[in-house]
């Protein structure tokens, strides 16, 4: 079993919240249809920065790369290649600056 937490629209709430939103935008649309048009491209300029903020939300923040780097959610292989070819690609830097 998961123990992660069940999303709010796959409740019983969400799947109400989702039939009410939908039969309201469908009626909103039906009667304001002329005005609706006229601002379409407004609307969908509106609507990119804020789909764009919204749908970054979920990403967190980038305080977590510490809990990442002591959890090693990596294979280990994977983190100790990545090391030695930092510390070769170091190196290549370093001999080609010194010359």
């Amino acid at each position: 079993m998961s123990n992660q937490k069940q999303s709010f629209w796959m409740s019983p709430k969400g799947f109400a919240s989702m039939g009410l939103i939908a039969s309201v935008t469908y009626f909103l649309l039906m009667e304001h249809r002329q005005h609706l048009f006229l601002y379409l491209p407004f609307i969908i300029i509106l609507l990119c920065p804020l789909m764009h903020i919204f749908m970054h939300g979920g990403h967190g923040g980038h305080d977590d790369h510490a809990e990442h780097d002591e959890q090693g959610e990596g294979s280990g292989n994977e983190s100790e290649a990545y090391k030695r070819g930092l510390e070769e690609g170091r190196k290549q830097t370093h001999k080609h600056n010194s010359h």
